[in-house]
């Protein structure tokens, strides 16, 4: 029984503690953002965008509905940094696409598992997700200017 409890208490340690890295790690590169190059600013902002992704998903299953609300928001804000970063340098843009699209996906999963009166905000999400996919596409894709 004692060593039950000392392993569930390891255990529970190392959650927190990679749950605090995790939050201190997006903080480090949120402090990156103002003085990233532009050409940096798309790898770094979906990294971001993933970070906060996995973070929402952690606080809507833990019932932290406000924090994971959050999380959801700097999925958008950093996804649309990177996304006008991407199209301003002509780099990063198809990577820019794909993590996005992954990140749309990971909502929707998210999505299906709230309740209805949750499923708003994340809807919302999800479809500015997918208009700064076209936009990329767009750039991508569209006709050149002569």
């Amino acid at each position: 029984m004692r060593r039950s409890v000392i392993i569930f208490a390891v255990l529970l340690s190392i959650t927190a503690a990679t749950f605090a890295w995790n939050a201190t790690d997006v903080e480090q590169l949120k402090s990156r953002v103002p003085s990233a190059r532009v050409e940096e600013l798309p790898s770094l902002c979906t990294q971001i965008a993933k970070k906060q992704a996995d973070s929402a998903d952690n606080f809507y299953k833990e019932g932290k509905v406000d924090e994971a609300r959050a999380a959801v928001g700097d999925v958008v804000n950093y996804s649309d940094k990177a996304r006008d970063a991407a199209i301003r340098s002509g780099k990063k843009v198809k990577d820019t696409e794909i993590a996005v699209r992954k990140m749309a996906e990971k909502l929707r999963n998210i999505k299906r598992t709230l309740a209805f009166e949750d499923q708003a905000p994340v809807q919302g999400a999800i479809d500015r997700l997918e208009q700064m996919r076209t936009d990329l596409f767009e750039r991508m894709f569209g006709k050149k200017k002569k």
